[in-house]
């Protein structure tokens, strides 16, 4: 059995007597300690897939199993505590508490969760040793995606989701970014981003595609390039 299975995936969204299909038939599978980059257009199904496999969305149809546990058969209190303690999440736009300083968002994330990171020293592995004590809003759009992923990997999770990474940031900030996400897959975490951008698949260890809500391609790469041969 794969560390996550993705069967016969169905997620409607109704509007008055419109039903769209977000999700039509997905089936898909990856390995522990993978790096997965799912790629896809715009309205192709790529967040609700993320939502799903965070346990933010309940399915239509279909199971998601995830370490031998199927989540779409928890409850909204089982649900709470695997995302508590099983998920890191990386947002677009990076969602952080505007009122906290970069140490702080990371700490609040880590009093959360079973066995946290130490925050300073993953503030320090994403380069920012010397802006711990600032606000958000005393950062660039790259400062606060770090804190951002800091805030993900602190949590120690055994899924690290990441929805567009590099979607706002400029492309010397986008790489360092990606870098940091595959350094933290080699140190043994499971990370899944997704994104528009199919540059990105060839650093990936399985690049899923995805289109109208289904998968149209899965490839295993067993040769996967560092981000420094990556460009866009």
């Amino acid at each position: 059995m794969s560390y996550v299975e993705i069967k016969d995936v169905v997620k409607e969204y109704k509007t008055g007597e419109i039903t769209i299909k977000a999700a039509d038939g997905m089936n898909f599978s990856f390995e522990k300690g993978e790096f997965v980059v799912i790629v896809g257009p715009s309205g192709a199904g790529k967040t609700t897939v993320l939502n799903i496999l965070g346990g933010m969305d309940k399915l239509t149809s279909g199971n998601v199993i995830v370490d031998g546990k199927d989540i779409s058969r928890y409850s909204n209190r089982e649900l709470t505590t695997y995302r508590r303690h099983d998920i890191g999440f990386v947002f677009q736009f990076y969602n952080l508490v505007q009122n906290l300083t970069a140490l702080e968002n990371v700490e609040l994330a880590g009093q959360i969760c079973k066995n946290p990171l130490d925050a300073k020293k993953v503030l320090e592995s994403v380069g920012l040793k010397e802006r711990m004590k600032n606000f958000p809003a005393q950062l660039s759009g790259g400062e606060q995606q770090r804190v951002s992923i800091a805030r993900a990997i602190a949590k120690n999770p055994k899924l690290l989701l990441a929805d567009e990474p590099t979607g706002a940031l400029d492309y010397q900030t986008g790489k360092a970014i990606l870098k940091l996400l595959q350094d933290t897959c080699k140190k043994g975490m499971t990370v899944v981003v997704i994104t528009h951008n199919q540059a990105i698949a060839p650093m990936a260890n399985r690049i899923i595609k995805i289109k109208n809500g289904k998968v149209s391609d899965m490839t295993i790469n067993e040769n996967p390039l560092p981000v420094e041969k990556i460009e866009w």
